[in-house]
């Protein structure tokens, strides 16, 4: 059910900073979209608005949802044409940005990652129209951490939710019985140490495998405890919720527990050869288990994210996408309704989880019966009704555009606490400070 979408959902995680990055840059250059206007807002038409051709830019199996669900919009609105061109990933924000910073030869609508879209909207603030009139009733049917990535710091809604990312843990079910541990006694980190360490004295198995390099389980935990890389626009890394993060991940590599995997190839081997029992990450991991896994069926099962403190939240989020009405566009009424059509739609947000395995963000798709059934490949265990029970929980945080500096300060830090055994409270005073004045914000902890 899941498809190599979700391998590239992770491999952008990895490949944030970079391109991020480049796009800040590129927005504080003169000219094209970089300047501070505001965005320009759409409001409601008549039917008769609906007509003449859109251009989608998309990739991957997200470009297939949408060339396989346009004639149906064609087919509802006569005279209409949706033109999808996959852009192809690797190349996607390099042409998006390029599009932006000349002002010119961007598509009608495009698709954007979440946390990514904070960034242009901070180097190119009209870039993209402002849908809050035509978007605000869909407010409360949204993932609400998904619709925050589509607002902008003045509030407003500039992109539309599509799949979203809730975080869980996949387990190996032979594993754990043969070291007889329960999955349902897992309910905090410190649980989760415990079962690793059985788990590792009775199988040899490592628990958990971690990128030394670029790893954002640190992010997904901080996302947990409801704080991102920034709080109320100040640097947020080195609060008691960061530190709190920051050593439960000492604590699994002082016990030993983490399989050391750089890169995507790596993590994917790590798994598959049974060096790491565990991975706590999101629904779309699922895709690369089915996908690329097969000879496992039955093997596995997943429960949710340990909390901090019992009772606390078990979930996070990684990974999701928006669609995006550009200010670019010569018919945006058209844009922003098959934007409608495509994303606000049980039945379309329940035809692409069970045709290209994305994970919808609008809640009522997750009510549908399709949700509860039993998954062979885990056992018979109803994979999608634990993401979806988990979905409304994940809390909601803050993006900035300094999102991508952040995150590569992070990465360094991580090495050092879990590779280098670096205390994990001034590790993150010394990052804290080291973004800080990258960015000039002030820090929060």
């Amino acid at each position: 059910m899941h498809t190599n979408r979700m391998k590239r959902t992770r491999r952008s995680v990895l490949l944030a900073g970079a391109i991020a990055a480049a796009v800040a840059v590129s927005g504080c250059a003169a000219g094209g979209s970089s300047s501070k206007k505001a965005a320009p807002s759409l409001t409601a038409g008549s039917a008769a608005d609906i007509k003449g051709d859109v251009t989608v830019w998309s990739w991957d199996t997200a470009a297939t949802a949408l060339k396989r669900l346009a004639p149906e919009f064609e087919k509802q609105h006569p005279g209409t044409k949706i033109n999808v061109v996959d852009i192809g990933y690797d190349n996607a924000y390099d042409k998006i940005t390029v599009g932006l910073k000349s002002g010119k030869g961007l598509p009608d609508v495009t698709t954007v990652e979440g946390p990514r879209f904070q960034s242009f909207l901070g180097s190119f603030p009209n870039g993209f129209y402002d849908l809050s009139t035509l978007a605000g009733k869909y407010k409360d049917q949204f993932n609400q951490a998904a619709w925050k990535t589509a607002t902008d710091e003045k509030g407003r809604t500039l992109g539309l939710p599509w799949d979203s990312g809730p975080v869980g843990v996949f387990y190996r079910r032979d594993l754990f019985q043969k070291a007889g541990v329960d999955p349902n006694s897992i309910n905090t980190w410190d649980d989760y140490v415990k079962a690793g360490e059985q788990v590792k004295a009775k199988t040899g198995t490592k628990f958990i495998s971690l990128d030394p390099a670029e790893d954002n389980t640190f992010s997904m935990m901080l996302q947990q405890q409801g704080q991102g890389l920034f709080k109320d626009g100040k640097v947020a890394v080195n609060t008691p919720q960061a530190v709190k993060a920051m050593t439960v991940l000492k604590q699994l590599s002082d016990k030993g527990l983490v399989d050391w995997a750089r890169g995507w190839d790596a993590n994917v081997s790590s798994t598959k050869t049974g060096k790491s029992a565990t991975t706590p990450q999101a629904v779309w991991w699922g895709g690369t288990l089915t996908g690329e896994m097969k000879e496992m069926s039955g093997k596995w099962g997943v429960f949710p994210l340990p909390a901090f403190e019992q009772g606390g939240v078990r979930t996070s989020n990684n990974g999701g996408s928006l669609l995006t009405v550009t200010s670019q566009t010569k018919n945006p009424k058209t844009a922003w309704a098959f934007t409608e059509f495509m994303l606000a739609n049980t039945a379309n947000q329940v035809s692409m989880l069970k045709n290209e395995g994305l994970f919808p963000a609008f809640l009522p798709a997750l009510k549908d019966p399709f949700i509860a059934r039993p998954d062979p490949y885990y056992g018979g265990q109803a994979v999608n009704k634990v993401f979806a029970d988990l979905s409304s929980s994940v809390p909601p945080i803050e993006y900035t555009k300094d999102g991508a500096k952040a995150r590569e300060l992070v990465w360094t830090a991580f090495a050092g606490v879990a590779l280098r055994g670096k205390d994990p409270k001034a590790t993150l005073d010394s990052t804290a400070k080291q973004i800080a004045a990258a960015t000039g914000r002030q820090t929060a902890g």
